[in-house]
């Protein structure tokens, strides 16, 4: 009895049945190589544009980005709100099902990286900087201040609030957001031998026409979100580290001058770092600041108040599991004015920044997962990174929740980039501490934004797995060049990095439609894997022959493989 099955659109491997192809290299399928001039071209343009837009015209910047953002979250937060945790259940699904079992490379290959070398790039990557500079100031402010409609400021129902609501932008919706762009390029670089590029993802849906006008206008979205994501982070950093050199007292005043310096320090520092590779470079800074990071967080654990923290942990996560629903429902409709503007500063605001990283951290976390299953990706991006950021939240936020409640005003007393050091002010050794979190967000943006230069050198190179390092290079000065403008738009200090902030959630808008996208794509692509055609295989044939046995011999027969006679 011959097996009738649905053949891929794009086998693996032509010389064998479809069941049992093996992968080609990444890249093969791709339909050339080297730059890819017109996305390098456009998007180089645009971006060197910019920047002399901020050079020329800073205050006509900023008020353009403002009033784009107004627009983006006033029309489209209901989408950001729907999609974060629609992303959330799709991984999972995922995950849980029978696809879980794919392979991101061949059947047997063995992970690339060691699992702890896994996490660490992963982790530092996706948002090591961001937990510096929030892991003490997002709890502190839901706690000054909750979301409208909740609880009393100051009270422990905040500081309930104020955890659960954290956790809530700090743990499974990012890291799912992630995943969805992660899973689809590396299933469809190392399985499907395709181009490491995410209109190469699309090839289910689009076909040919990836790799025409619409896959380079996805391409160059792309790059516009990972070149002003990565930005913002370097803005951030260097407000932290200008703030820590000032209490430290080794500068009076850090005004633009020294922050400029301070990214152009950076900027050479990631340039060096990517140009080396990314199991020399972003492994070793990755692995050496998860050593640092977990030395200061164990010293404030200690010194803090640790029985305090030590509550705090299961109370935050079931606090989280217990509010998930309504904090995931919130909209304007829920709470009016006040709601709309909360959720523009927090909620709505962190799904699109989460967006607009995804083509960096989606790529980069799919560039060092190749040889784990779909199951193992998913567990590893969704579960690690959040599990640590619980930790850290609880040690950073308690400790500065604690302080606040003791009659230090913390809040009050420190900017938002402050804050972290106004808690270390209150803990033993704070000049060793300060110097430790100014050398942590050093290490943390460069082993994150030289991971967003070779992306955005992969993109431009027609998705190859070790871009030329002159395209790095050329990528990574702009960074430095684009936070560099930004911070001095509109007076610079914080307000000009606002700006930045905005153009970046801007940028979100359209890559939130490219993702939806992508997960079509992908579950079209794992229909036609391998693995699930052997398995459908399997079960039809082994249904037929068992009916077919059944009618002829009862409950007495065997079942033997051999060729179907030709009809």
């Amino acid at each position: 009895m011959a097996i009738d099955i649905d053949s891929p659109a794009e086998p693996l491997d032509t010389d064998q049945h479809p069941a049992l192809a093996v992968p080609p290299p990444p890249g093969s399928r791709s339909r050339g190589a080297g730059l890819d001039r017109v996305t390098f071209g456009i998007t180089a343009v645009v971006a060197l544009a910019f920047v002399a837009w901020g050079i020329i015209d800073a205050a006509g910047l900023g008020t353009a980005s403002t009033s784009a953002l107004g627009w983006v979250e006033k029309n489209t937060g209901w989408l950001f709100v729907l999609l974060a945790s629609g992303f959330v259940v799709y991984v999972i699904w995922l995950a849980a099902g029978r696809y879980g079992r794919i392979p991101l490379g061949a059947d047997d290959e063995q992970p690339e990286f060691k699992t702890v070398s896994w996490v660490a790039m992963m982790f530092s990557a996706g948002m090591g900087i961001g937990l510096m500079f929030f892991g003490v100031s997002e709890p502190l402010s839901h706690f000054v201040a909750p979301p409208p409609g909740t609880t009393q400021a100051e009270t422990s129902e905040a500081l309930e609030t104020a955890m659960a609501t954290t956790l809530f932008h700090w743990t499974l919706h990012p890291w799912a957001i992630y995943a969805v762009v992660g899973i689809a390029i590396a299933y469809g670089t190392f399985r499907r031998g395709r181009s490491q590029l995410i209109s190469s993802a699309f090839q289910p849906l689009l076909g040919r026409r990836t790799e025409g006008p619409i896959g380079k206008m996805i391409d160059g979205l792309a790059i516009f979100a990972t070149l002003f994501g990565s930005a913002a982070s370097l803005g951030l950093g260097a407000l932290q580290i200008g703030s820590g050199v000032r209490i430290l007292g080794w500068l009076d005043t850090t005004g633009n001058a020294v922050l400029v310096g301070v990214i152009a320090v950076l900027t050479a520092a990631f340039v060096a770092s990517a140009v080396s590779g990314v199991a020399k470079g972003i492994q070793w800074l990755s692995n050496i600041n998860m050593v640092l990071a977990v030395v200061l967080a164990l010293f404030v654990f200690v010194v803090g108040p640790t029985v305090l923290i030590l509550n705090l942990v299961p109370t935050a996560i079931g606090d989280y599991f217990r509010d998930l629903a309504d904090m995931a429902a919130r909209t304007e409709a829920s709470g009016g004015d006040a709601m709309s503007e909360w959720l523009s500063g927090w909620t709505v605001f962190y799904w699109a920044w989460w967006i607009s990283w995804t083509p960096f951290v989606g790529m980069f976390i799919a560039r060092i997962s190749r040889g784990r299953t779909i199951r193992q990706f998913v567990t590893g991006v969704l579960l690690v990174p959040s599990l640590v950021s619980v930790l850290w939240f609880c040690i950073f936020g308690g400790t500065a929740i604690d302080i606040q409640r003791g009659g230090t005003d913390i809040a009050g007393q420190s900017t938002t980039e402050g804050q972290l050091f106004g808690m270390l002010d209150q803990i033993p050794w704070p000049a060793v501490t300060t110097t430790l979190v100014v050398l942590l967000v050093a290490i943390f943006f460069v082993s994150g934004a030289d991971a967003a230069s070779i992306v955005m050198g992969t993109l431009s190179e027609r998705g190859a797995i070790e871009p030329k390092k002159p395209l790095v290079v050329f990528w990574g000065v702009l960074t430095g060049a684009v936070a560099a403008v930004m911070l001095l738009a509109g007076g610079g200090g914080a307000d000009a990095l606002q700006g930045l902030q905005n153009v970046t959630i801007v940028a979100a808008l359209p890559f939130a439609v490219v993702m939806v996208g992508l997960a079509v794509a992908l579950v079209k692509d794992l229909r036609t894997d391998p693995l699930m055609l052997r398995r459908a295989i399997g079960s039809e044939a082994v249904e037929a022959a068992v009916i077919e046995g059944v009618s002829q011999h009862g409950d007495d027969f065997a079942l033997v493989v051999e060729p179907t006679k030709e009809e």
